[in-house]
C-alpha cells in the first residue's frame, strides 16, 4: 500500500495499461512486513516513526515504509532483473533493518500474526492513505494486525498480466500452505496454520481469491464500476490475494504469511517469481491453463488455512485429495525450466516443516505459545542468521 492517489481514476487506468504494455518481463521485487517488539515484554510497540526518521538519508530510507500500524514496518528489495539479485537484497534489507532496530532497542518478529498483543493497543500511522482506510473500514482495519510477504512480478502486456493473475488464482492455496506461519493470535492457540489469512480474507472487502477476468477490458470494466459506484477511491482498496497493480506494471502476489527464516522467505519468493514467468510462457505457447471457479479454490484455501502442509489439497484434475507437499513439488517441477532462466531454481525447495508446523511441534514440547514465539523473536544479528 502507498500514499493517497494523486491521479484521477481515469489517469490511473490509462497509465496502468500503458505501463503494462511497455513493461519488462519477469522483473521481481519483494516486500516483507515485520512486527516491532519491546525486547523485554515482546509486546508490539508503536515505534515505526522513530525508525523511519532515523533511516532518513540512508541506503535503507527509500526501501523502508509504513504498513498500517505503528508497530509494523515493511522493507522492500526494489526491482531486479534476476532472482539471485533479489535474494541477495532480501538478506541485505534484513541486515539493514536489524542494524536500525538495534540502535533503538527494538526486537523484530516475522510471523503472520502476533500471538497475544491486543489490536486495541495499536495505533494507525498518520498518512493520508491509512487515515482514509481507517475512515472507510473502521473495525475491519483495526483488527488487521498481520504480517505478510508480497512479490511483484513484471509481466509485459496488459491482457497478459490479467491472464497471469487468472492463472495464479489456482495456486494461491499451495502458496499459502507452504508459507503458513500464524497459528497463534489473540492469546489463543487457534488450531489453524494461517490465522492471518482467515482474519484478512474474511474481514476485508474485495479480498481473497478474485474472479477470472476476460483480459484487461474485463478487469477495467470492473475497476471502473468500483470507482463509479464510489465503492473505492483508490486502486489499492482491491485487497485481493493476487492483483494487477495499477501503480506498477506488475502482478502482485499477496497470499503468503511472513517468514521467520530468511532462507524460506527467499525460497517462497523464488517460487512466486517462477510461477509468474511460467504462467506467462504457457500463455505465449498456447499451453492450456485451467480457470477454476472460486467455490472449488476456496475449498483448497480453507485446507491451507486449517492444515498448512500437514494435510491434503484437492487435485481437481484427478478429483482426489493429494498431500499438500506433493502438490508443491509438482509445481516446482513444472516451473523448473523457466526458474533456471531467471535465477530462481537454486532457491526452490519444500521445507521438512514450515513455520506453522515447527511452532506446533515446539508447543508440544514447551507447553506455552508465548514461549514458542519468544524463540522466534529476532534480535538484530539473528534476523539474518548470523
Amino acid at each position: 500500500m502507498g500514499d493517497a492517489q494523486r491521479l484521477s481514476p481515469e489517469e490511473q487506468i490509462r497509465f496502468a495499461r500503458e505501463a503494462f504494455d511497455g513493461g519488462q518481463d519477469f522483473t521481481i521485487a519483494v516486500e516483507e512486513e515485520f512486527a516491532l517488539l519491546d525486547p523485554e515484554s515482546l509486546e508490539l510497540t508503536n515505534r515505526f516513526e522513530e525508525l523511519k526518521g532515523a533511516g532518513a538519508g540512508s541506503e535503507l530510507d527509500e526501501h523502508l515504509v509504513g504498513e498500517l500500524i505503528a508497530s509494523e514496518i515493511e522493507i522492500k528489495t526494489g526491482r531486479s532483473a534476476t532472482f539471485g539479485e533479489t535474494a541477495e537484497r532480501m538478506g541485505t534489507r534484513r541486515a539493514q533493518l536489524a542494524e536500525l532496530a538495534d540502535r533503538f532497542d527494538v526486537a523484530l518478529a516475522c510471523t503472520g500474526t502476533h500471538p497475544w498483543s491486543r489490536w486495541q493497543d495499536q495505533r494507525i500511522i498518520d498518512t493520508p492513505h491509512y487515515r482514509r482506510n481507517n475512515e472507510i473500514l473502521q473495525y475491519v482495519v483495526w483488527r488487521n494486525n498481520s504480517f505478510g510477504i508480497h512479490a511483484h512480478i513484471g509481466i509485459r502486456g496488459a491482457d497478459r498480466a490479467v491472464a497471469v493473475c487468472n492463472a495464479f488464482r489456482n495456486v494461491l492455496p499451495e502458496l499459502l500452505a507452504l508459507s503458513a506461519s500464524s497459528p497463534f493470535v489473540e492469546d489463543c492457540v487457534t488450531g489453524l496454520h494461517s490465522a492471518r489469512t482467515e482474519i484478512f480474507t474474511k474481514l476485508f472487502p474485495r479480498a481473497g481469491i478474485p474472479d477470472v477476468y476476460d483480459g484487461w477490458a474485463g478487469f477495467e470494466r470492473y475497476v471502473r464500476f468500483l470507482y463509479e459506484t464510489r465503492s473505492i477511491d483508490e486502486h489499492t482498496q482491491m485487497w485481493w490475494s493476487v492483483r494487477p497493480h495499477l501503480a506498477f506494471p506488475t502482478v502482485e502476489v499477496r497470499i503468503c504469511d511472513a517468514q521467520p527464516d530468511l532462507g524460506e522467505a527467499q525460497s517462497l519468493a523464488a517460487l512466486m517469481h517462477a510461477l509468474g514467468a511460467r504462467f506467462a510462457r504457457a500463455l505465449d505457447e498456447g499451453e492450456p491453463l485451467p480457470q477454476l471457479p472460486n467455490r472449488l479454490l476456496e475449498e483448497n484455501l480453507w485446507r491451507a488455512i486449517r492444515y498448512g502442509l500437514t494435510n491434503g489439497l484437492i487435485d481437481f484434475e484427478r478429483g482426489e485429495v493429494v498431500p499438500a507437499r506433493a502438490r508443491i513439488e509438482a509445481l516446482i517441477e513444472w516451473v523448473l525450466p523457466v526458474a533456471e532462466e531467471i535465477g530462481a531454481a537454486p532457491y526452490l525447495a519444500v521445507p521438512e516443516a514450515n513455520a506453522s508446523e515447527r511452532q506446533y511441534a515446539r508447543l508440544e514440547q514447551l507447553g506455552s505459545h508465548r514461549d514458542v514465539f519468544a524463540e522466534l523473536v529476532r534480535r538484530p544479528r539473528e534476523l539474518v542468521g548470523a
